[in-house]
């Protein structure tokens, strides 16, 4: 299903966007050298029903995963990118975390996920992975617009992560969202121009481009849920949800606390 918002929604998914994108900036400023993941997890529960929101995680029972995910928000260290499922370890200085989070307020969702470095150590290898998805996910925003076609924003993204020298994985990329999380168009990390759906005004995508360091074959972790990299090697991931709107690309995801 390709959904198409009214003004109406796409305002609520305004706020909802904000609320997603100030919860994973306090995260972020709460997660140091010795904080649990399990702790990132209870204070995102925390934060959701404080709100008034809902989460779209913790009964999630996708065909991909098993079972319920049943926790609040992704949590993937270093060689673990996407679908990290929070668990009993306490994150190391120079820990490479992503963050991934989807919530639905007032009916309509949002999904975003941050990549960053915990602690003093700054690895040059993690620094570029983090720098590069976020390029890209700038790249494939640019493209956006009424008129547009998935494949131009798809291509967009590809580019930047292919002229940097990553491999990229097909399997998982971005969707629509609105009021359900996963939705139709899918939006791969690489792809032709030209191709694909036209974007319209009203529709909602969540853009994410993910690489990693030297490969782009997964392998999951026996909770079922956990993706890591085959070589062991590093991951990054970065997410907007945009709004195409009469004349361009709205991001919804950014906190209210600071811009960016």
């Amino acid at each position: 299903m390709i959904e198409i918002l009214t003004p109406a929604q796409v305002d609520r998914a305004r706020r909802t966007g904000a609320l997603v994108a100030d919860i994973l900036h306090s995260l972020r400023e709460r997660s140091a050298v010795g904080t649990n993941l399990l702790d990132l997890d209870r204070w995102t529960a925390e934060m959701i029903r404080e709100a008034g929101a809902e989460s779209c995680y913790v009964d999630y029972a996708p065909s991909f995963g098993s079972g319920p995910f049943a926790h609040y928000v992704c949590t993937s260290v270093n060689d673990a990118v996407l679908h990290g499922r929070p668990r009993d370890l306490a994150l190391s200085d120079g820990d490479l975390v992503t963050l991934d989070l989807a919530v639905r307020l007032d009916g309509v969702a949002a999904d975003s996920a941050i990549s960053f470095l915990v602690g003093e150590s700054r690895p040059a290898e993690s620094v570029d992975l983090i720098e590069t998805t976020r390029a890209a996910l700038a790249a494939g925003i640019a493209a956006a617009g009424p008129g547009a076609r998935i494949g131009d924003l798809s291509h967009a993204i590809g580019t930047v992560l292919r002229s940097a020298g990553y491999p990229i994985n097909m399997q998982f990329g971005g969707h629509g969202i609105g009021t359900t999380m996963h939705q139709d168009p899918h939006v791969s990390n690489d792809g032709r121009p030209g191709r694909g759906y036209q974007l319209r005004p009203g529709l909602l995508l969540a853009l994410e481009p993910w690489i990693m360091v030297d490969t782009d074959e997964l392998v999951t972790d026996e909770d079922g849920w956990t993706l890591r990299s085959a070589t062991g090697c590093r991951t990054a991931h970065s997410e907007h949800t945009i709004a195409i709107t009469e004349d361009g690309a709205e991001i919804l995801t950014l906190p209210t606390s600071r811009e960016g």
